[in-house]
C-alpha cells in the first residue's frame, strides 16, 4: 500500500502538535510510573501507549499520510 499524500498543511501541523504532545506527555507519564509516584499496569501502557501514538501521529505529518483517511473517512481537518 503506498502512502499517498491525503491531508493538507494544516492537518500536517494539527498531527505534528498533537503527536509532540501526545509524546511529550506519554514521556511525562513514564517517569512519574518509573520514579514509583504511582504503579499498576495501567499507567504503564497508558505512557506506553501515549508515546507510540504520539510517534505515529508525528510520522503521520511528516509523511503527509492519514490513516483515518485513507479508510475512506473523512476528518474535519
Amino acid at each position: 500500500m503506498a502512502l499517498e499524500c491525503n491531508i493538507d498543511a494544516k492537518g500536517k501541523a494539527a498531527r505534528l502538535m498533537g503527536g509532540i504532545a501526545a509524546v511529550a506527555g506519554g514521556a511525562l507519564l513514564l517517569g512519574v510510573v518509573a520514579s514509583g509516584t504511582i504503579s499498576g499496569s495501567f499507567w504503564w501502557l497508558a505512557s506506553v501507549g501515549a508515546l507510540a501514538g504520539g510517534a505515529f501521529s508525528i510520522f503521520e505529518a511528516r509523511a503527509g499520510w492519514c490513516v483515518v483517511r485513507a479508510m475512506g473517512l473523512k476528518t474535519p481537518l
